[in-house]
């Protein structure tokens, strides 16, 4: 009973210096200073927090649509809110103008790519369609240089095969019988001077060799002269039947060779200057597709088409199995001048307005900034840029329409000089990412039957319609969208924006096929159900393939 009393009173003394310990403990100075500290660390964030208020509210899809309180965009869409940099201590790169932050998790739901810009020689092959035609330096076309009439033809239609020396016609003329006469004349006096005169009158006249051998041996006026093919090939044109009456001047008809042909292409006016005469040149024409034929440019016709605004060129290609035919259809791919290296950049990088050619610069630690750049030569994938970026700067190549969106509106559009120092206006768009979430989350957030029908009868009854000019950034003829940077629209008070569109179904998809990145169209659309559907469309320029 001593030995259970004990113990008892060690564990009731053990647990009472225990507390003392602890009191003494968490009463120290230390640990009430840490106290005190963590308390008014959470009081200034929450102070912060409390005056952190929006300096206005913007719509999402269009910046230059403000309030100064929370409501609904002219598209139904809340408005978000936007903070500028109220903070003191941004680095340098924030401090840039118009450059805006982007958290990881928003990169990477908005598949943002980017690459680096490089020194390289621009691919510059050109591929373009032509169309075979004779080689006009091999036509020989037929001329009497008499007056007569046709009294033998002895081919019958345009596009027979002849070959040299074939007999094609014979004319009976007076003036040719009359030549002949006063030749034979000659010969029996015997004078050479008179023989050599008659005889070169009938040379004068085109009087054949054949006709003149036989005039000789046989002594006879020939009342019919025939005439020979001069050369093989195809009779191009015939414009003589029997019993025709032909004089001076007349083209009886024309042979062509096909041993070489002509192919005339067109290129459009900015790839002229990687051409000249003498590049190599590939063809091949759809009914033996694989079959290649190599030729080289010819020539280089002096002007442009002023329909097309493009530049003819001349090609000549050997044709020895003469499989080549003229008026086909060929696709063609010129091989073009080389140059030097030069700074480029991938060409979706760049974003292409009227007044403007810009590319987004990914600035680090989740910043980007809109650069305008000059821009010069352009190939299939890059274009080269003269002025604006440097070489290794880092561009981004996808979801760069919308980061520019936001930038622009207060970007000066001048890269960062690291010499100089960086822009005096920065700011802090933590409105760029409630932008891109609220961009995502709209897909995803499915309006009560309430707001649809509502938004609905709105439309049906009122639609919002617009007509403006636009540039095609890039097109998805598969799910009848495209990437446009419209012009202002005036009646709404709206600036320039670059968004994507969706064509009505009436709207023709052969007329889809002949857009592509760089097209100037005029354009009507429609907000339809918080899409922005094209209704009307007419080309200007079909730009760049």
């Amino acid at each position: 009973m001593k030995i259970h009393m004990r113990v008892v009173i060690a564990l009731i003394v053990g647990g009472v210096i225990g507390a003392g310990i602890s009191t003494l403990l968490f009463s120290s100075p230390a640990m009430n200073e840490h106290k005190k500290v963590s308390n008014q660390t959470a009081k200034d964030n929450k102070a912060s927090n409390q005056q952190r208020e929006p300096l206005y509210w913007v719509a999402p899809m269009d910046p230059n649509f403000r309030k100064d309180k929370p409501g609904k965009s002219p598209m139904g869409m809340d408005l978000i809110p936007f903070y500028g940099n109220q903070s003191g201590a941004e680095n340098s790169i924030s401090e840039q103008a118009g450059a805006v932050k982007i958290s990881p998790d928003v990169v990477n739901n908005l598949g943002v790519r980017t690459a680096r810009a490089k020194m390289a020689t621009l691919n510059n092959t050109i591929e373009t369609v032509g169309y075979v035609k004779y080689n006009e330096d091999t036509i020989i076309h037929m001329h009497p240089r008499v007056e007569g009439w046709v009294d033998a033809l002895y081919v019958s239609t345009a596009g027979e095969t002849v070959s040299k020396g074939q007999k094609m016609y014979g004319i009976y003329s007076p003036q040719l019988v009359s030549a002949q006469e006063e030749y034979l004349l000659a010969k029996k006096g015997q004078s050479r001077v008179i023989i050599d005169a008659a005889r070169q009158r009938l040379l004068a006249l085109h009087m054949p060799k054949e006709a003149m051998q036989q005039l000789d041996s046989d002594g006879k006026v020939l009342q019919s002269v025939t005439f020979y093919a001069p050369q093989s090939g195809v009779l191009e044109h015939l414009k003589i039947r029997h019993g025709f009456y032909v004089k001076p001047g007349d083209t009886l008809l024309s042979i062509a060779s096909l041993d070489e042909v002509w192919v005339e292409a067109e290129v459009f006016e900015q790839q002229a200057a990687l051409l000249e005469e003498g590049l190599g040149v590939n063809m091949d024409v759809a009914y033996l597709p694989d079959r290649q034929w190599q030729g080289k440019l010819d020539y280089i016709y002096p002007s442009l088409d002023k329909t097309t605004r493009a530049l003819r060129v001349r090609l000549r290609f050997d044709n020895p199995e003469r499989l080549l035919k003229p008026n086909m259809y060929s696709n063609i791919t010129i091989e073009g001048k080389h140059d030097a290296a030069t700074l480029t950049v991938p060409r979706e990088a760049v974003i292409r307005t009227g007044n403007q050619d810009r590319v987004v610069l990914a600035l680090g630690e989740g910043y980007f900034k809109s650069v305008a750049v000059t821009l010069g030569k352009m190939s299939r994938e890059a274009i080269e840029v003269t002025s604006g970026i440097e070489m290794g700067d880092e561009v981004v190549t996808s979801a760069q329409f919308l980061i520019d969106s936001q930038s622009s509106i207060s970007s000066d559009f001048v890269r960062m000089d690291h010499d100089n120092g960086f822009g005096s206006s920065g700011q802090d768009n933590d409105s760029m990412q409630a932008h891109a979430e609220m961009s995502m989350s709209m897909d995803m957030e499915s309006p009560s039957p309430e707001q649809k029908h509502s938004q609905n009868q709105s439309l049906k009854t009122t639609p919002e319609q617009a007509r403006v000019r636009g540039t095609v950034n890039s097109i998805n003829i598969e799910q009848r969208s495209a990437n446009i940077s419209r012009g202002p629209i005036e009646k709404w008070g709206r600036g320039p924006a670059t968004m994507v569109f969706t064509f009505a179904e009436h709207i023709d998809e052969h007329m889809l096929h002949q857009l592509h990145a760089n097209s100037q169209i005029e354009f009507t659309f429609e907000i339809i159900d918080g899409d922005f559907v094209i209704v009307a469309l007419s080309i200007i320029d079909e730009g760049a393939p």
